[in-house]
């Protein structure tokens, strides 16, 4: 995926990712400290980071789609390159 631009660098990605790597620390601790409330809690944290950076998304924090000209200038140029998608 090296050839996608903003791949993931969005303010939605990051949220998810910050708040589900927060859930799997808590998760891990409770699982070591042998608390399954604490597991679970740590869980739904995970469970929340994913529901947040998806309403992000929707909100229009996520990646932008690209129009169909867009798209369609791509496939020309790199046509015209010899370079295959």
């Amino acid at each position: 995926m090296a050839g996608s631009h903003g791949h993931g660098h969005t303010p939605a990605a990051w949220t998810g990712v910050i708040i589900s790597f927060i859930g799997f620390c808590v998760a891990g601790v409770f699982m070591v400290a042998d608390s399954p409330v604490g597991f679970w809690a740590g869980c739904a944290v995970i469970a929340l980071g994913a529901i947040a950076g998806g309403a992000m998304k929707v909100a229009g924090l996520g990646t932008p789609k690209e129009s169909e000209a867009v798209l369609a200038a791509r496939d020309r140029a790199a046509a015209r390159e010899g370079v295959t998608a």
